[in-house]
């Protein structure tokens, strides 16, 4: 069964997500504690990944960040094509895919990896591609996707979300009608609630009326 949500209902996913060959990292220390993310700036890949990573030659793929930007000569055709998206690790820059290309909205999808549940910044990411650099097309959330998460990745501009394997897409699309009326603004709904719902105005006779009064003979 299909693990993709696209615009609030599952479908059949025709896009082929392209990873990079696993390699054997080392285990990094920080004060006697392993360091769980990479660090911003930091490189997604190896020259031997990004060479070794077998993409496809026809279809829609959507490829690693890194490897377009060091095999964009060979892959700009299938750019051209509609036929290529490509995905971002969390530690990586939007800037950088801004720069990689003359018009983001030639990507027909840009995905977005979550390694790990509790590793938010990739809602920024998605929120700097919607309002900062106007991205219209597909965003859609890879990698660690869970029920929960679902309401507050659309509220970043998500429109896509791919479900890890071990859980159900269609119990995890019931998580988009959790809460019928945010009170912030975000991507999805920009005015805050206090700007979307009119309330009664204040009428004094009115409110007077409402007012009990108290008797305190005896």
């Amino acid at each position: 069964m299909s693990k993709l949500i696209l615009n609030n209902e599952v479908v059949t996913d025709d896009w082929t997500l392209v990873s990079l060959p696993v390699v054997e990292e080392e285990v990094r220390k920080q004060a006697g504690k392993v360091v769980i993310f990479k660090l911003t700036g930091e490189v997604a890949a190896t020259p031997e990944q990004i060479s070794g990573t077998v993409i496809p030659d026809n279809g829609k793929v959507i490829i690693p960040f890194s490897v377009w930007q060091t095999r964009k000569i060979e892959l700009e055709a299938r750019l051209t094509s509609g036929e290529l998206g490509i995905w971002l690790e969390s530690f990586e820059l939007v800037e950088d895919l801004i720069a990689s290309i003359k018009n983001i909205n030639q990507l027909p999808v840009i995905a977005i990896n979550f390694p790990r549940f509790i590793d938010g910044r990739g809602y920024s990411l998605a929120t700097l591609l919607r309002t900062r650099y106007g991205f219209r097309n597909q965003l859609r959330a890879i990698g660690d996707v869970l029920r929960d998460q679902l309401f507050y990745m659309r509220r970043c501009g998500f429109n896509a979300y791919v479900i890890r394997a071990d859980r159900s897409a269609a119990d995890a699309l019931a998580s988009l009608r959790d809460f019928s009326e945010p009170y912030q603004g975000a991507v999805d709904i920009p005015q805050p609630v206090w700007r979307r719902v009119a309330r009664p105005s204040y009428q004094p006779s009115r409110a007077a009326a409402m007012i009990t009064p108290v008797d305190d003979t005896d």
